[in-house]
């Protein structure tokens, strides 16, 4: 972490029910990490935030004895510890109910050996959905390293560094809606049509027509009548289509049964398992079996390939 004044340094402990799998979750946040804006470092999940106006960082990391994360802000925004508390342990999944959920998805046959190997297994959020949407754009058709380098570029060509910054990999700030809206994307890595969608999404929440990010400083998150709302806007967007929406649902919107449906790893993860079930329609009903809580079948499934392979595929 940085190192600044004490008056400017706030520890806040987030306390969950286990079993938790930080390991797993930080693997997820690695792979996934914006450069200059968010890292994985020695067992902290760290960014660069900004909360009302005053800007600082975050620092994640597991209690050594107990059942809790500990989350260091650094900087002005430490004023607002005690508020951050509610949107972070959503962020990263604290009130999930794990006998609830594991008894759903034990119930199917699948699961039951998903479940043991990874029985803490949470559903990672965002700090920012609408910086999720962006990378989520960026994501489609292409790798999760590959979105990743593309990400980056776009806080090179449209953030801003934070000046006297002490930490490197959290230096920078994601690029504001307004700001993507303008900037010029050419050569960028993406196809017309991905930057096309890119920078309509962005002009769209610069003008308040799709605001994404609302209610995250509220005490309980979004309504599920929210989401709904949420979901048709997003959906209305050129370039968004259902796997974009329901991706950023599960992850930034907190929807437990959020489901993405035509994410081509899960696709070849049930077909695997049941070669009958080949079409989208075939393998949602299936998937019905794990509502309300296909947003964690979704992440065991993922996570069963990225065990396999040592690699963050999958979301």
């Amino acid at each position: 972490m940085p190192s600044t004044s004490p008056a400017l340094i706030a520890v806040r402990e987030l306390p969950f029910l286990p079993p938790f799998d930080w390991a797993r979750m930080l693997r997820f946040f690695a792979g996934r990490s914006t450069a200059g804006v968010e890292a994985v470092e020695d067992g902290n999940y760290l960014r660069a935030i900004e909360w009302k106006g005053d800007s600082g960082t975050l620092a994640v990391c597991r209690h050594a004895d107990k059942d809790s994360l500990m989350a260091t802000l650094e900087g002005p925004v430490s004023r607002h510890a005690d508020e951050l508390v509610a949107p972070l342990s959503r962020m990263f999944d604290l009130h999930a109910d794990q006998r609830l959920i594991r008894r759903q998805l034990g119930a199917d046959a699948w699961f039951k050996p998903l479940l043991k190997a990874a029985p803490g297994l949470r559903v990672p959020g965002a700090w920012s959905a609408f910086e999720l949407v962006v990378r989520t754009i960026v994501g489609q058709q292409v790798s999760v390293k590959a979105a990743t380098t593309i990400v980056g570029r776009l806080v090179q060509r449209a953030g801003e560094p934070i000046a006297g910054h002490p930490h490197a990999a959290t230096a920078w700030r994601f690029p504001t809606p307004a700001a993507l809206a303008a900037v010029n994307l050419d050569a960028i890595g993406m196809p017309g049509k991905r930057v096309a969608a890119i920078q309509g999404f962005a002009h769209a929440v610069a003008v308040g027509d799709v605001p994404v990010d609302g209610g995250l400083d509220s005490v309980a998150g979004l309504l599920p009548a929210q989401v709904i709302d949420l979901r048709k806007a997003l959906l209305a967007l050129p370039g968004i289509g259902p796997w974009t929406v329901e991706y950023v649902a599960m992850r930034a919107w907190r929807d437990s049964d959020a489901w993405p449906a035509t994410d081509l790893v899960l696709m070849q993860s049930i077909t695997a398992r049941d070669p009958a079930l080949v079409s989208a329609a075939a393998q949602r009903a299936r998937a019905e079996l794990w509502s309300p809580w296909r947003a964690y079948a979704a992440m065991h499934l993922w996570n069963e390939i990225a065990d396999r392979q040592g690699a963050a595929r999958g979301g």
